[in-house]
């Protein structure tokens, strides 16, 4: 899976310019199956792409039968050919991370690059890295547990 460090990402945009590439051969943001979420005043931004849920609900509510987990991957991924363009697989993701490409007419999402996410090999700051989900869920209870110790100190 990809994870995201949100305190590493700088804004410079290169996963999403870099996922638009490869997904369509143009730079436009639209055409990218990353999204940053940029909090100006806050001076903060985070990236955020599909999760790759276990349970893919949006797998699940497709009544063309066009989406599919890659067992290489392990990413759920649709056939643009069987895609009917109803949007259902958009409503039932709980994250948001499907979205409807006007050109086409049919639903697009992260499908990893193959096993290989180009966004990942762009992040110049390090935000965005392909790891195994048990290592993904390690790093994120070894964070908490520093944040608990920062907390304490505090007291």
């Amino acid at each position: 899976m990809i994870t995201i460090n949100p305190n590493k990402c700088v804004g410079c945009l290169n996963c999403l310019y870099e996922c638009s590439f490869t997904q369509s051969g143009d730079f436009k943001a639209e055409n990218a199956n990353i999204r940053i979420s940029c909090f100006t005043e806050e001076s903060f931004c985070i990236p955020f792409t599909c999760v790759q849920c276990s349970k893919a609900w949006c797998m699940d509510v497709c009544p063309a039968n066009a989406m599919s987990r890659n067992q290489e991957t392990g990413a759920v991924e649709i056939d643009q050919h069987r895609c009917i363009g109803c949007k259902m697989c958009m409503m039932a993701c709980p994250t948001g991370s499907i979205h409807f490409d006007t050109q086409t007419r049919v639903s697009s999402k992260c499908d990893l690059c193959g096993g290989d996410p180009s966004c990942v090999k762009h992040c110049i700051s390090g935000a965005l890295k392909f790891e195994d989900e048990s290592k993904a869920f390690e790093y994120k209870q070894t964070n908490i547990d520093n944040q608990m110790k920062q907390l304490l100190k505090t007291r």
